[in-house]
């Protein structure tokens, strides 16, 4: 299978393209002030992924009783905390709908994107693992990150 792509003017290319059916997401934490971020590439989204990597993602940035942290989430239907609640210490904000120009998390896919856009990968595997090595990056750049997140609204924190 063809699929086309971005050429320059009068210059037709076309990419193959391998149509397959299975899936990998991404959840992806992001600080806007300091560009202090998380990644975790998970294989469905439901209420289960979603509270696991929300007590991951607590335990990795010691959110507790005494040091509190905002999570700032679309209403993706699968964004449901455990009957007991979230982790201690983390607070889920929800977006209103259509609002995704509020998320600054959204801005992270377009430096997640380029990296497996038009390639044709053998394996779920070999997908997984060129994202894996793009985030595990992209936690490495906060400047950048804080770049294309950092609304100019976006409440800074006094110290």
């Amino acid at each position: 299978m063809l699929r086309r792509v971005w050429a320059p003017t009068g210059q037709p290319l076309v990419r193959p393209v391998h149509p397959r059916y299975e899936w990998l997401y991404i959840y992806a934490f992001v600080n806007p002030e300091s560009g202090e971020s998380r990644f975790w590439l998970v294989p469905v989204l439901n209420k289960e992924v979603y509270q696991g990597v929300m007590a991951a993602f607590a335990k990795r940035v010691g959110a507790d009783q005494d040091h509190h942290v905002l999570v700032v989430q679309d209403g993706g239907g699968f964004h449901v905390p455990a009957v007991q609640g979230h982790p201690p210490g983390v607070e889920a904000v929800t977006l209103p709908p259509y609002a995704p120009e509020l998320q600054p998390a959204e801005r992270l896919w377009a430096l997640t994107d380029p990296t497996v856009a038009n390639h044709c990968f053998d394996t779920l595997e070999d997908f997984t693992q060129t994202l894996a090595q793009q985030c595990a990056w992209l936690e490495t750049q906060p400047d950048l990150l804080s770049q294309h997140t950092l609304f100019h609204w976006w409440p800074l924190l006094t110290k």
